[in-house]
């Protein structure tokens, strides 16, 4: 299907009106975001899920400007003039070696069942075939897709269409940080919590790699992408006889800061079973809420190894949407 040419979606004829064609850029955030607006109640979205919520046309504006040329890896779905949905691409490579090229689109209830999903997952899938070809990724690259459990039409798409489950992640949320427990029991001797300084950056960085080192479908995290993106102002960290045994990022959401987010809660593994997990998840906590956050969002994997839920619903944490993951070969 060839956008840039402005051919019809499907067959010509078979859905008179609907065209695909390329993002235009800042004339189009305002239309992407009525987008996702006009999707959220039919598919359950949580307005203020830190995974997945409602973006404002300035959150898709900057959105779209990190993707690598938005105009061919983003398109939009028009019908009869107006934006009914779109679609985005994206990919990365994981720890294993295996590239991941997600696709991910939206379109709008009463535009749904007549073929254009299907048609838009089948731009995504042309695309990303060239995408390989262009990247020589063909030996490791695999097609992969999002969808939250509350959204049954798009995992009904990806199952019809060859996807499979691979993994879940799940949200959690901490409604109201004025009840926040107070630290329990005391720290083993020779336990610190504190801030994380500019010396303890790359420490701080390869504890939570480490974390991961035995986790399935997780990206490559290089030391400069974590410097790129590091906020640090509610960063809290243990130190176990003057060794970093544990972090806990936390930041303020950029566009609305009385939503706090536990972004990584990490121990090591010869320090774990001390209480330290719980310490700093706590410190953490009272740091975003002495820097103006009302609420706190996490989230974490379903398969996790650690009982982590246990930790995070014993401060207060409740469940919210789970967001799957799903792959299917490329078979070039």
């Amino acid at each position: 299907m060839d956008v840039n040419g402005g051919r019809g979606l499907g067959a010509p004829g078979r859905l008179p009106g609907y065209l695909l064609r390329p993002y235009h850029g800042h004339e189009d955030h305002l239309a992407m975001a009525a987008v996702r607006l006009g999707c959220a109640e039919w598919d359950e979205v949580d307005a203020r899920s830190v995974v997945e919520g409602i973006p404002t046309a300035a959150e898709l504006a900057e959105a779209s400007a990190e993707l690598d040329d938005p105009s061919e890896n983003q398109v939009l779905v028009e019908h009869n003039g107006d934006i009914v949905g779109y679609a985005t691409i994206r990919w990365w490579q994981e720890r294993d070696g295996t590239w991941l090229y997600l696709h991910r689109g939206y379109l709008l209830p009463d535009h749904r069942g007549a073929g254009i999903g299907s048609d838009m997952v089948s731009w995504a899938e042309s695309r990303i075939r060239h995408l390989v070809q262009h990247h020589g990724t063909a030996r490791s690259a695999v097609f992969g897709a999002n969808a939250m459990a509350s959204e049954k039409d798009s995992t009904h798409l990806l199952l019809e269409t060859g996807y499979r489950r691979v993994f879940s992640l799940v949200e959690l949320e901490l409604a109201d940080l004025r009840l926040l427990p107070e630290c329990d029991g005391r720290l083993p001797a020779g336990v610190t919590v504190g801030a994380v300084e500019p010396t303890n950056y790359h420490a701080a960085w390869k504890t939570v790699v480490d974390s991961y080192a035995q986790a399935a479908f997780t990206e490559k995290w290089t030391f400069e992408r974590f410097l790129a993106t590091a906020v640090p102002t509610c960063w809290r960290a243990a130190w176990h006889e003057d060794q970093l045994a544990g972090v806990a990022l936390c930041s303020l959401r950029r566009h609305d800061p009385t939503v706090g987010e536990v972004e990584e809660l990490s121990v090591r593994a010869e320090s774990r079973r001390l209480g330290l997990g719980r310490a700093l998840l706590l410190d953490g906590l009272r740091s975003l809420r002495e820097h103006g956050a009302e609420s706190a969002r996490l989230y974490t994997g379903t398969a996790n190894p650690h009982r982590s839920y246990d930790l995070y619903e014993s401060v207060g944490f409740r469940r919210q949407n789970e967001y799957v993951r799903y792959r299917k070969p490329i078979g070039i």
